[in-house]
């Protein structure tokens, strides 16, 4: 079938699933790209796919034709994708023994590249705080490089899970510049939940207050702080090395 009109329903809900709120409502995302594409398609999670006329498709899954016209309408990318899918909520409830959790985390960027950091370093679960950007933000998704399937994604009450975590005897980490212990002195642990925090704030007062350890990254006293996702690559990293 080829879709020639941007007021047909089924591209109008694509637009409309572009909004944070309704998209969370309907518990659907919008996806655009080969690599989220095939992701979402190995975790039978991939509800609609939708290509531009005249493009072949390697994929096995049904799909529907759309002119440039209608692709162009439901992509904020400057350059038109040439597949645009439909996927279900990576969301679930069980938390891991491995967890990231970031408390008021805005730019979609930096949350994107912890979602690959984390995968990197074999992190299975990541709590986003309710007033983060989403994980399903079409900037989170494509800094992610398609990684977002590979995790465990919740949204929910920081506060809530992380005394769900401290239930399941899991050492909870903070991360902060003041009053913190050197990264170098923690403890590899199987088990851990660590916090990173808003970019411009840093993680809120009342989740510190809740933290079994606070720590800091040690650098040149020139550089006052670094990036939120750099942080957690480097956090991430002494936690995986053995």
């Amino acid at each position: 079938m080829l879709i020639t009109s941007k007021d047909n329903n089924r591209i109008k809900e694509i637009r409309k699933l572009l909004d944070k709120k309704y998209s969370n409502s309907k518990n659907l995302f919008v996806i655009e790209g080969e690599n989220l594409i095939e992701e979402a398609i190995k975790n039978n999670l991939l509800k609609e796919l939708y290509v531009l006329d005249g493009e072949n498709v390697r994929f096995d899954f049904p799909y529907d034709y759309v002119t440039l016209d209608v692709m162009k309408s439901i992509s904020d990318l400057k350059s038109t994708p040439r597949l645009i899918g439909v996927s279900k909520y990576i969301n679930k409830s069980e938390l891991g023994n491995k967890i990231v959790i970031l408390d008021d985390i805005q730019d979609p960027g930096n949350a994107g590249t912890i979602i690959r950091n984390s995968v990197a370093f074999e992190v299975d679960t990541i709590i986003f705080s309710k007033n983060s950007v989403s994980p399903y933000n079409e900037k989170v998704l494509r800094s992610t490089g398609g990684m977002i399937y590979n995790i465990n994604i919740i949204i929910g009450n920081i506060e809530e899970e992380i005394d769900k975590i401290k239930s399941k005897g899991i050492k909870v980490i903070g991360t902060s510049l003041l009053k913190s212990n050197r990264l170098e002195d923690l403890e590899v642990l199987d088990k851990y939940a660590i916090i990173f925090g808003n970019e411009g704030n840093g993680v809120n007062k009342n989740i510190l207050a809740k933290c079994d350890e606070i720590v800091r990254i040690d650098m040149n006293s020139l550089c006052e702080s670094l990036n939120v996702s750099v942080s957690s690559g480097i956090i991430l990293y002494h936690m995986y090395k053995r």
